[in-house]
């Protein structure tokens, strides 16, 4: 670029002088000035050149801008891969039976939480087997049932719920000839992290106890 400038101010003084001479000796009738034919060669192929190099820096600022634009699409790329492998290693999955051998839990005059001790399955560690408590470790949607066994001798009553929140419940009544009850339900609820779920036998009910007959279980849906 600074050679060809260097050129073309060599060109046009070349050219101011050969008009100067050219002017000593006669002027053209309609004022127009001519060149030496050498020099109209050379200033022909400059500006040849000229728009040669014009052309090829417009081709190199477009190829910049695809360039630059190939860059923000490959990060933008690579962020939602990043996010989209975040969401895959969130998995929570559990499953938890009250255990306590084959005995009946309850009845209770209060509700009381009830803490499923025998831990079949708790992918993410999100259940405690120690409080009864899941806790949602990412915003999303989870799915939860709770089933139960017991003896029909007594009333049974399973309450699920969300913090302070009571979601969904399963009960039977006392009879006299039924000699076991047993129930279920389920939801989907959409969690906040740090959100409680739990359950509550119902006061003055009960449950069989054992790693096989009451269960609390739930699993992430989606993340949201």
């Amino acid at each position: 670029m600074h050679f060809a400038i260097s050129l073309f101010v060599l060109l046009s003084s070349s050219l101011i002088l050969a008009q100067d001479d050219g002017n000593a000796i006669t002027e053209k009738p309609d004022e127009t000035q001519s060149c030496q034919p050498d020099m109209c060669d050379l200033l022909m192929a400059f500006g040849a050149m000229k728009e040669k190099i014009a052309v090829m820096e417009t081709r190199l600022k477009n190829s910049e801008s695809r360039l630059n634009s190939s860059e923000t699409r490959l990060r933008n790329s690579e962020s939602q891969l990043l996010e989209l492998r975040n969401k895959e290693r969130t998995k929570v999955i559990f499953s938890a039976a009250t255990g306590g051998g084959n005995n009946h839990i309850g009845p209770f005059n209060t509700d009381k939480t009830l803490i499923f001790r025998t831990v079949i399955t708790n992918i993410g560690n999100a259940y405690s087997p120690h409080t009864g408590i899941f806790v949602a470790p990412v915003a999303g949607v989870y799915y939860f049932t709770i089933f139960f066994h017991a003896g029909g001798h007594e009333r049974a009553g399973l309450l699920l719920y969300k913090n302070n929140q009571l979601m969904i419940m399963t009960s039977d009544h006392r009879t006299e000839g039924d000699t076991a009850d047993n129930g279920g339900n389920a939801a989907f609820l959409q969690l906040q992290p740090g959100d409680h779920v739990y359950v509550v036998l119902a006061a003055n009910s009960h449950v069989w106890g054992s790693s096989y007959h009451t269960t609390f279980s739930g699993f992430l849906v989606t993340q949201m």
